[in-house]
């Protein structure tokens, strides 16, 4: 989404962007500091952040059917899951947001991302909720999938399952963010209409995944919602706030605003 940025591909209209890396649950903090202009964060963090920023209708990883992974060693019921500790890559993460609606309460620990599924194999863990790539590699230390939340949405709802969104700043005002929004939509337009360029340049980035898994995951979360939510992924933006609302997992009422 951020390799046309830095090409002359797209017309920036003045504007220079930066690209600052961090890991999904480091920018949901940063969010609540308001420390970055424009950010991906998971939606489940966007209402502790909305009176600072505001969403932009693209830029979301959006899956249908599939999404973050409970795994472990060995098969495991619901039941089960609810009487172990499962180590999460965040309180602040849209797959923990989930978890609850499915589980409601559980022991839980937080852990790096990256670090959860040797943490579930070496058996410092019972359980684990992997999300980005470990959805495709936690078979690699020997786990089994006891429960994949996309699949669990898809089913309960009917609608694809929001993870992760951009925001951006409300105090750069409105014709500011007229303007990235445009800017930022036509960025991610000409990494899909040039894939193979885009994804080159992602794979730098890519924590040492090989060039297949990426091309993989990235068929899963890089998709025509991703330029835009449409009225299904709007629906499920507002479906899964309203259910975390009613699990009292928010501090106050969510106003989903979108950037013009």
């Amino acid at each position: 989404m951020y390799w046309a940025l830095t090409t002359d591909l797209v017309d920036t209209r003045g504007h220079e962007f930066e690209q600052v890396l961090g890991d999904i649950e480091t920018l949901n903090q940063w969010a609540r500091a308001g420390r970055l202009e424009v950010t991906a964060i998971s939606l489940a963090a966007y209402p502790f952040v909305q009176d600072d920023y505001a969403l932009l209708p693209h830029g979301a990883s959006i899956g249908s059917g599939y999404g973050p992974i409970v795994v472990a060693r060995e098969p495991k019921t619901l039941d089960q899951l609810r009487d172990v500790e499962i180590v999460v890559p965040g309180t602040m993460t849209t797959s923990f947001l989930v978890l609850r609606l499915v589980l409601d309460s559980f022991e839980h620990r937080e852990l790096a991302f990256d670090e959860i599924p040797e943490e579930v194999a070496s058996g410092r863990a019972e359980a684990g909720l992997v999300i980005h790539e470990s959805q495709l590699t936690f078979g690699d230390h020997g786990l089994v999938k006891v429960l994949d939340l996309g699949e669990w949405w898809l089913l309960e709802t009917g609608l694809p399952l929001p993870l992760g969104v951009n925001v951006a700043r409300r105090d750069l005002g409105q014709d500011v963010l007229c303007d990235l929004s445009q800017v930022l939509r036509d960025a991610i337009q000409c990494g899909l209409d040039n894939r193979a360029e885009a994804l080159e340049y992602a794979l730098q980035f890519g924590r040492g995944i090989d060039a297949a898994v990426a091309d993989r995951f990235v068929s899963m979360y890089v998709n025509e919602l991703t330029q835009d939510y449409g009225d299904e992924g709007r629906k499920a933006v507002t479906e899964l706030l309203r259910r975390g609302e009613k699990l009292g997992a928010f501090p106050q009422p969510v106003e989903i605003d979108w950037v013009r």
